[in-house]
């Protein structure tokens, strides 16, 4: 089983509301993710993405990425949202879909931090759709486990 699929299937095996989503990750690499979820358990009375799906498939997507991260460096750390913000500019008619990377620049402070202080912080913007759709800005938080 390859990284993504493990990573999805941790997600969906501890965190339920992705499996009712049908979270899907589409593209891992070191710095970034693309995931997916179909719209029909996703919609709205409007027959478009429901706003509490697309901003937890935001979240999921950021933090997967985080998650992923931290695997990668064999870093054993709870990770949460520390902050998030999400701005809906255009309903979302199709799959939801997300993307979020991280500079490399960050993305080393951030395990540098982890390392050395035993905590550290990620921000990330993630897109939902190609115009996009929606935009969440969040934090991520990882404290090493004692």
């Amino acid at each position: 089983m390859d990284a993504a699929a493990k990573l999805e299937q941790k997600i969906r095996d501890t965190i339920p509301l992705s499996a009712a989503m049908q979270f899907k990750i589409d593209a891992l690499s070191q710095n970034a993710i693309a995931v997916s979820a179909p719209l029909s358990p996703n919609v709205n009375i409007h027959g478009t993405g429901f706003a509490g799906s697309i901003y937890s498939l935001a979240v999921l997507t950021g933090w997967a990425l985080c998650s992923h991260m931290l695997e990668q460096m064999g870093i054993d750390a709870d990770l949460v949202v520390a902050k998030a913000e999400i701005r809906y500019r255009a309903p979302v008619t199709d799959d939801l879909r997300c993307n979020t990377s991280a500079g490399i620049r960050d993305r080393e402070t951030f395990l540098r931090d982890i390392r050395r202080r035993g905590k550290g912080l990620l921000a990330l913007t993630i897109e939902v759709g190609d115009k996009p759709s929606a935009v969440l800005q969040a934090s991520f938080c990882a404290i090493i486990r004692a």
